[in-house]
Order: structure tokens, then C-alpha cells, then sequence
């Protein structure tokens, strides 16, 4: 598995209506993307949830590094190169990935923390897993990823939940504008 995240930074005037409008139309071609897991349209609206500036993100789940390959070799990317630029594209190793109880996803929240240069990395792994799973079995939960960033030596704690949650009180929430899951069910 590999996840992938990036964001769109907006204009404080941008007319957020567009972004709606854009998840609506595109998100359906996702909904059976083969080798993907799933892939969270996300909005970060000012002056919602904590946001002070608006941006437009994705978060892919995929099956296997070579779809994430694929999606930017294949020509697929270039529906976000040619409206919003070429993004910095943060990608990282899922160490557990898993379903939650809940039936919809209306909220994602992201947590990013640094690994101490003194830490045990296996021990931190392990922790990570082990916070995920507990994440996951939460009521509001609908999936929870966790994934280690080797290069900056960073883990990233991703839930998306059907209510605005306290699971991860460090993190930036988004609202969830569709989530396609083509192989969602996969997942434990």
C-alpha cells in the first residue's frame, strides 16, 4: 500500500461553490479505479473547523505503489496540473490501514508528528499501529490509516469520520466533499 496527500492552497476570495461543483463532476470516474483503496476529496473552508485560508485536497489509499505510479504516468494527473499547478505530492508508507463502524465519511482529520531522532523507531511503529486500531473501533470512525514519512522521519494519522471527532485533537480537519472507495472493503 502507499498513501499520498496533497493540497491546493486558494485564493481567500475563491468562490468555494467551483470546488463543489468540481468534486461532483470528477468524483465519480474514481469510484472504480482499480489498485485504489480510496481517494477523500477534501475541502478546508476559512473560518470552518479552524481553517484560516481555504485549499482543495486529495487523499489516495491505493493497493499498490504502481497505481500511484500509473495515476501521474498516464496522463490522469493532468486534471489537477492544468487547474491547479503541479503539486508537492507528500507520500508515505502505510503501517496499518482499517475500517471503522461507522457508514459514512463527512469529516477527515490529519495529524502529523515528528519522530524523535532518540526514538526507537520499531517501538514507534508498533505505538502507531496499535493508536490506529484503537482509532479505528471508535463509533464515529469510518477508516483510519497510519503512515511514516522515512525521508523527514514524520508519522501522519489520518481518520475519516461521519461526525466532527476528538480522536486526533492535533489535527486539521476537512470536510469530506466525496469519497470514492472502489476497494475500501478490502481493508480489515
Amino acid at each position: 500500500m502507499i498513501l499520498a496527500h496533497y493540497a491546493h492552497r486558494l485564493p481567500a476570495d475563491y468562490d468555494i461553490g467551483i470546488i463543489r461543483q468540481r468534486a461532483k463532476r470528477i468524483a465519480g470516474a474514481w469510484d472504480a479505479v482499480p489498485d485504489l483503496h480510496f481517494k477523500a476529496f477534501l475541502l478546508r473552508q476559512k473560518g470552518q473547523q479552524g481553517a484560516l485560508a481555504n485549499s482543495y485536497s486529495s487523499l489516495y489509499l491505493w493497493r499498490r505503489e504502481e497505481a500511484l505510479r500509473d495515476f501521474l504516468t498516464t496522463g490522469r494527473f493532468r486534471v489537477v496540473t492544468d487547474s491547479f499547478g503541479r503539486p508537492a505530492i507528500d507520500v508515505r508508507i502505510p503501517v496499518d490501514a482499517r475500517r471503522g463502524p461507522a457508514r459514512e465519511a463527512k469529516i477527515a482529520v490529519i495529524e502529523d508528528a515528528p519522530i524523535s531522532p532518540d526514538a526507537d523507531i520499531t517501538d514507534v511503529l508498533i505505538e502507531a499501529e496499535g493508536r490506529n486500531r484503537a482509532l479505528a473501533q471508535r463509533p464515529e470512525i469510518f477508516a483510519a490509516v497510519t503512515a511514516v514519512d522515512t525521508v523527514n522521519w514524520k508519522i501522519l494519522q489520518a481518520v475519516l469520520a461521519d461526525k466532527p471527532t476528538a480522536a486526533l485533537p492535533g489535527g486539521i480537519s476537512y470536510e469530506v466533499l466525496h469519497l470514492a472507495r472502489p476497494n475500501f472493503d478490502e481493508l480489515p
